[in-house]
């Protein structure tokens, strides 16, 4: 498979290392594969949930069951599950967008949003923003050990604050993701300070990832795609927000139309990949989580700085490896690429992508476009010049294309195979 055996033997020493830490994420697996076993059993998904709706979609039965499944395993009043969120920045958006109103502010404790949403919000101009719509936004940064600067956010909550917004992944930063009790700790210290602030949590990457959601430490609002960690790989698109009725119900009109909300929206024959994605879920996310804990070793190891390091916690499956060039970054996507199932012929270049700031390369040879929850690795070409890889739908593919990421920058002179010892 195009393995030089001076890698595959430094691998495989790696590998030797985290076996206890397998098992343990195995464990994580297994209490959330039978939390959402139980949660489909309790919702009494039957076959003709499967089936789906076409038209307006009224009283589409497995549409509604599995947004009731979905507040079973998020703990929350209700949910809204939908292919017609195209995506993570779609859902943020809807969950914004509708509870929010003009005057209102919105407020993020934890720095710079991703930077798809700076369009959203109206840091980076854009038609249809919210600062288009009269609503503001404020932010305080992070401390410079990634800590919450408490002093800051109750200073700068205000009357106006309406809507608190947590990403709980890195994004495109170089800072460590947020557990569940971080995050709980968070909501709290907002909610004392202002307990009709809305708290919404970016769940993106982080799903199944611990044994609990932000929504059973307060957060009203956890959002998501199903591209990512819910749909198990076999979702072809979607998003969901789950949270108090109040709060869906806004989203729900929002997306649809005022007076119909969830009433309507077709499932058009998608609900059987939607379920079985789900249950999936629980143990394709420990898939990438190894990938990604193998990898943060493997590059930790040849001195590369890696967030999270290889034995810290994980709170969300990314992989962050910084190379300080943008050859090294383009050489480790490339090589992720080379090992996919699909388009592995394909050598992606950087690119100005909608909704960046910078070039963009991005390796995803998925069975669904654009899918991150598969073996995927993107990168902005702008310093510090770091990669972010996730995903895998299975453990051995995740090890095998990170291999061939270590591999290609072998081939392209960047890598000294002298330092392949441990």
């Amino acid at each position: 498979m195009g393995i030089d055996s001076e890698i595959y033997a430094y691998q495989e020493a790696v590998l030797k290392r985290l076996t206890e830490r397998f098992r343990k994420i195995d464990e994580i697996a297994e209490y959330n594969q039978l939390k959402v076993v139980r949660a489909m059993q309790e919702c009494q998904v039957s076959e003709a949930c499967l089936l789906g709706t076409t038209g307006y979609g009224y009283n589409d039965l497995g549409r509604d069951t599995l947004e009731a499944v979905y507040a079973k395993i998020f703990h929350t009043e209700d949910a809204l599950v939908r292919p017609q969120i195209t995506c993570g920045t779609h859902a943020l958006a809807l969950a914004l967008m509708s509870n929010l109103r003009p005057g209102d502010e919105l407020f993020s404790p934890v720095g710079k949003p991703y930077d798809t949403l700076e369009e959203v919000i109206g840091i980076r101009p854009s038609k249809g923003s919210l600062a288009e719509y009269g609503i503001s936004y404020r932010q305080v940064d992070l401390k410079a050990d990634g800590g919450f600067d408490y002093e800051a956010i109750k200073e700068a909550i205000t009357p106006r604050t309406r809507l608190v917004t947590i990403q709980r992944s890195k994004g495109y930063q170089t800072r460590p993701t947020f557990s569940v009790e971080q995050i709980g700790e968070l909501i709290a210290f907002v909610k004392k300070i202002k307990p009709d602030a809305v708290c919404m949590v970016d769940n993106c990457y982080g799903e199944f990832v611990e044994t609990k959601e932000p929504s059973d430490v307060g957060a009203d609002m956890v959002v998501g795609s199903l591209i990512k960690n819910p749909g198990g790989g076999l979702a072809p698109i979607g998003g969901y927000i789950a949270g108090t009725r109040q709060c869906v119900e806004n989203a729900a009109f929002r997306l649809t139309s005022p007076g119909l909300g969830k009433e309507v929206g077709a499932s058009l024959g998608i609900l059987k990949d939607f379920y079985q994605g789900l249950f999936l879920a629980p143990t394709v996310t420990a898939s990438a989580l190894k990938g990604a804990i193998f990898a943060a070793n493997l590059y930790e190891n040849l001195g590369y700085s890696v967030i999270p390091k290889g034995d810290e916690d994980r709170h969300d499956i990314i992989q962050a490896v910084t190379f300080g060039t943008p050859e090294a970054v383009i050489a480790f996507c490339q090589g992720i690429q080379a090992g996919a199932p699909v388009d592995s012929h394909v050598t992606p270049e950087p690119w100005d992508m909608p909704g960046y700031d910078s070039p963009v390369i991005m390796a995803a040879g998925a069975f669904v476009s654009g899918s991150s929850i598969e073996l995927s690795a993107d990168a902005p070409i702008k310093p510090p010049y770091a990669v972010y890889f996730q995903g895998g739908l299975t453990w051995q593919h995740a090890k095998f294309g990170i291999l061939k990421s270590l591999q290609s920058l072998a081939d392209r002179g960047l890598l000294d195979k002298n330092r392949l010892k441990l």
